[in-house]
């Protein structure tokens, strides 16, 4: 979920705390603003996928799942498809494969 905006543009806009914040800054973090609250799904290095609600992330790339469910890679010996129930959880960003949200309308693949 790594966005690269190659703008050399010096332009700048005042964030809620009142700093200085440049305008692909800016677009980067009205875009994860946009991803709050919805339901994703992550893929990781070791074959798990988590599913949860997305509250937050940082600058290393951590992300925090709420109501979050975690599905075992199907060649695992307890993997019978029952999801096993996390609730809160944080995932370190260096074992994110990828990243889907789930859209919300219903018409079309149920996630991007």
């Amino acid at each position: 979920m790594q966005h690269c905006f190659t703008t050399c543009e010096a332009s700048f806009l005042q964030d809620s705390d009142g700093e200085r914040e440049d305008v692909s800054a800016a677009r980067a973090r009205q875009q994860l603003e946009a991803l709050l609250n919805k339901t994703m799904r992550i893929r990781m290095t070791d074959g798990r996928t988590l599913v949860g609600c997305f509250l937050c992330t940082d600058r290393d790339c951590n992300v925090i799942l709420g109501s979050a469910q975690e599905f075992l890679k199907p060649s695992d010996s307890f993997s019978a498809g029952e999801p096993r129930v996390l609730g809160l959880a944080m995932v370190p960003g260096h074992h994110i494969v990828s990243i889907e949200v789930q859209k919300e309308s219903l018409a079309g693949p149920p996630y991007l």
